[in-house]
């Protein structure tokens, strides 16, 4: 089983979905890619890898196009990878990893949120029951 993302003509990931292998021959059909894309109507076809992430292979294999296909993401044809949605406009992208990155590092808690407005990590302060921003000496 693999996985194809439909693209549109502005390389936006439209729909993903679970297709052939792409080593299966059936009915004549060698590439599953142009299959999928002619079949939905597509501008576009490419197969994403479920376990790629951050540019890393969950399996141990190679990474497979850097992430794993997310609607409303992109596909870069020039560097073939996917790159997920722009969580907020002031991040940036690690085009190492092709993931975006926060302007302050994460406070490695779980309970947090980012607050585009004041540029910083939120996490909840639980003697105060209230949410607090973030600073390196919280």
């Amino acid at each position: 089983m693999a996985h194809y993302a439909l693209i549109d003509e502005d390389n936006v990931v439209i729909d993903v979905l679970t297709g052939r292998d792409e080593d299966d021959l059936v009915d004549g059909i060698a590439d599953w890619e142009e299959y999928y894309r002619e079949f939905h109507g597509a501008a576009g076809c490419k197969r994403t890898s479920y376990h790629t992430y951050g540019n890393v292979h969950y399996d141990g294999k190679e990474p497979f196009r850097a992430n794993y296909a997310e609607v409303g993401g992109v596909y870069d044809p020039d560097a073939d990878v996917f790159i997920p949605p722009q969580p907020f406009p002031s991040w940036s992208l690690d085009t190492t990893t092709y993931t975006w990155v926060s302007p302050s590092p994460h406070p490695g808690v779980d309970v947090t949120f980012w607050d585009e407005d004041l540029l910083s990590w939120m996490v909840w302060d639980v003697d105060a029951s209230e949410w607090v921003q973030y600073t390196a000496d919280s």
